[in-house]
């Protein structure tokens, strides 16, 4: 098993700047793919983004493309969501995933998945 525990969420006004990070503990060595998607109130939890092991292969929502980085530290078992130039649309609370393979087809499948974090809030204030 892989438990996952995320940190870094909070308040912050339009424009500005957050990083998340997503600890991993437990059998860390069959952690491939680190994602995070996030679920805004009455809606469905959407993809975020994803990176594979060895940090060359990634994946974006088109609605964060140019804004949001995800990076991973492998030597930590941490993983990172790096949120610049923030919207009011983008709070949500936001969960880091992770699993044993990186699907280059379906990595925006909560199913492709099979471990998961407890959330942390980010509020984007207008």
């Amino acid at each position: 098993q892989v438990q996952l525990v995320e940190s870094g969420g909070g308040l912050v006004q339009t424009g500005g700047s957050l990083r998340l990070s997503c600890s991993t503990s437990g059998r860390t060595g069959s952690v491939v793919a680190m994602a995070w998607f996030r679920q805004a109130p009455g809606k469905e939890r959407e993809f975020v983004s994803v990176i594979n092991r060895d940090g060359d292969s990634t994946n974006y929502a088109d609605a964060v493309k140019g804004r949001f980085t995800i990076p991973r530290d492998n030597a930590e078992n941490t993983g990172y969501l790096q949120m610049n130039s923030l919207k009011p649309e983008d709070t949500a609370t936001y969960y880091c995933a992770a699993g044993p393979y990186y699907y280059t087809k379906s990595f925006d499948y909560t199913r492709s998945y099979p471990y998961w974090g407890q959330g942390t809030q980010v509020t984007v204030s207008s």
